[in-house]
């Protein structure tokens, strides 16, 4: 096991390039099965969750491996199995991305339920009513065993806009005969780089960036190369952390055509950046002073699918909301566990109250001080690691595994920046 020992009150400063999105990268490793030639991905993160996809794409006797620090390969000449081992997707809920392809391309699949973080019920019958609609015949017991004589086109409107169910309903569709019509899908920027990297496969995808996505079958994709696109969660992650240290980053290549609503929440607690060109800076000595709505009104920021406050952004900006002067509501509304983290920042010296599941009402500013934690999952982790590096003296993160599966070596990016983190084994 391994953790993180930090010692806060330091500055973050420096220029950095943020890791590709793992919420790219994770369907376009399934969407590559889709295909019987070589499909090249650049700008991978080497993240745990990654690392969990290739082995078990690579136990279906697919072939993928590392052709650079942030490239793989994947040719999926032949799908030896569609059975995908229960113990490898225990670990990672993104196994649910290769019913679309693997049921498209072989006509079954056996699926485990998926792993992955505790954070709530995350409901997979949209994925169900969605592959059914299209032709799949499924059987639920411990897992979901499907099968298909074919997949065919037709009009689906999602029970709730998911991303992961448009991304498998997008990877069955493109194949499928006739046309598909994908109505109150989810829109966020690794759908988007989905639907993207599946045009260049050949497929026949309208409406990218929008909740209607229109997919007209074809008979076949081919490989290719594609760049994924930086992660947008990451991005707001270093913003929250350099301006509560009173930090000056630059954040290079950081696609602020995604961050909008961050930049409009974070603006909330008092917190301004430069866009220039395509870069991110944050300037030290911000204000940060939550703004209230009209005639003083206590403001919330609440997460919304895209063009919303992603979900899992609520975590850092909670910390962050904890350093700054005003009184403001954090109003989970997609993961009725995802707040019960707020009991960690209960011990470091924060002043929140916890009004249910979803609700938080966090008062600032408070002095954290340093304290031995626990990492839930992998958004809470890295906000305890930001609560950590603003705290007053040493503190221990435990259970580092957790922010190892979604953020790429950042101690190691944290420390280039000024950051007091240590990584140790015990």
């Amino acid at each position: 096991m391994e953790e993180f020992i930090i010692e806060g009150g330091h500055p973050l400063e420096g220029a950095l390039i943020p890791s590709g999105n793992k919420n790219s990268a994770l369907p376009m490793l399934a969407a590559a099965l889709l295909t019987d030639e070589e499909v090249v991905l650049e700008n991978v993160p080497r993240i745990e969750d990654i690392k969990a996809m290739m082995e078990i794409i690579s136990a279906l006797g697919v072939d993928i491996d590392e052709t650079g620090e942030h490239e793989l390969r994947v040719h999926a000449k032949h799908v030896r199995t569609t059975r995908l081992d229960p113990e490898l997707c225990r670990h990672i809920r993104a196994s649910i991305l290769l019913a679309g392809p693997v049921l498209a391309r072989c006509g079954r699949i056996n699926l485990p339920p998926p792993g992955g973080d505790v954070i709530g019920r995350r409901r997979v019958d949209t994925h169900l009513v969605a592959l059914r609609s299209l032709g799949a015949e499924i059987e639920i017991g411990r897992g979901y065993d499907m099968k298909t004589t074919g997949l065919k086109g037709r009009e689906i409107f999602l029970d709730e806009a998911s991303v992961t169910a448009t991304e498998n309903t997008l990877m069955a569709a493109c194949t499928a005969s006739g046309t598909t019509t994908i109505k109150n899908a989810a829109s966020e920027p690794h759908v988007q780089d989905l639907a993207r990297f599946l045009n260049k496969m050949g497929a026949r995808i309208e409406g990218i960036g929008t909740n209607t996505l229109v997919v007209h079958g074809v008979d076949k994709l081919r490989g290719g190369h594609f760049q994924i696109s930086p992660d947008h969660i990451e991005i707001g992650s270093l913003i929250g952390a350099a301006a509560v240290t009173n930090g000056e980053i630059l954040i290079k290549d950081a696609a602020p055509q995604h961050l909008p609503m961050i930049l409009l929440m974070f603006a909330r607690l008092g917190i301004t950046v430069e866009i220039r060109g395509q870069d991110v800076f944050v300037p030290r000595q911000q204000s940060l002073e939550i703004v209230t709505d009209a005639h003083g009104v206590t403001p919330r920021i609440d997460d919304a699918p895209w063009p919303g406050f992603p979900a899992d952004l609520m975590s850092i900006a909670t910390v962050v909301a904890t350093q700054c002067r005003g009184t403001i509501l954090m109003f989970e509304k997609m993961y009725e566990s995802r707040m019960f983290f707020v009991d960690k920042l209960f011990s470091m010296g924060a002043r929140i109250v916890l009004c249910d599941p979803h609700r938080a009402v966090v008062m600032g500013p408070t002095q954290l001080h340093g304290e031995t934690l626990t990492s839930p999952d992998i958004r809470a982790g890295m906000a305890m690691l930001i609560a950590a590096l603003c705290a007053e003296g040493r503190s221990v993160i435990k259970n580092i595994s957790q922010i190892d599966r979604g953020y790429e070596r950042i101690d190691e990016k944290l420390r280039a920046l000024g950051a007091r983190i240590t990584r140790v084994k015990h």
